[in-house]
């Protein structure tokens, strides 16, 4: 590798991910773990050397992104490749489109949009009849209130016009 500091297994491919690419590819053959580890060191080593030299086609048309038509160019002398590296790309491209469009909550759920609207009206309606029924218990309360306050100053008033008769009473006793 080009680097051989403590953290090498951060810059390499995740052995499973090998260990499945060589099954899928030679599903008959077995392959010694010496030779497992030599095949992720030359993956790792090759993925460095073409993303070095993508950022440097990057650099030199002053892009920030390495994009993949800078990964296709043909300076690393694998010209042979270039056609079936595109046939990936765009597989790859519709994999991501079809991830894109599966990640959408509305065609995952299964109920057509009709339904759905449907569903979204009467929510809306539960929650205009729930909210009337809280304005019409707060208008109650707030009357009952108002009666009880009324109640209440009659009552005093009453008990103030009582007071001030059996004064009056009380000064005819003089």
């Amino acid at each position: 590798m080009a680097s051989s500091s403590g953290n090498d297994d951060d810059l390499t491919i995740p052995r499973a991910a090998i260990n499945k690419m060589i099954k899928e590819t030679l599903p008959n053959v077995r392959v010694a773990n010496d030779a497992r580890e030599l095949v992720v060191n030359c993956c790792t080593e090759f993925i460095h050397l073409i993303s070095s030299e993508a950022n440097e086609i990057c650099n030199k048309s002053e892009k920030k992104t390495i994009s993949p038509e800078h990964v296709i160019q043909e300076s690393l002398g694998f010209g042979s490749y270039i056609s079936e590296v595109k046939e990936v790309l765009q597989e790859c491209k519709t994999v991501a489109l079809k991830r894109r469009k599966a990640s959408s909550r509305l065609e995952n759920l299964g109920i057509p949009e009709e339904e759905l609207l449907r569903q979204q009206q009467e929510l809306f309606a539960k929650a205009r009849q729930q909210q009337a029924e809280l304005a019409q218990q707060e208008w109650l309360q707030m009357q009952q209130a108002a009666q009880q306050a009324q109640l209440a100053a009659a009552s005093a008033s009453a008990s103030n016009q009582a007071g001030s008769s059996q004064d009056e009473e009380d000064d005819d006793d003089i």
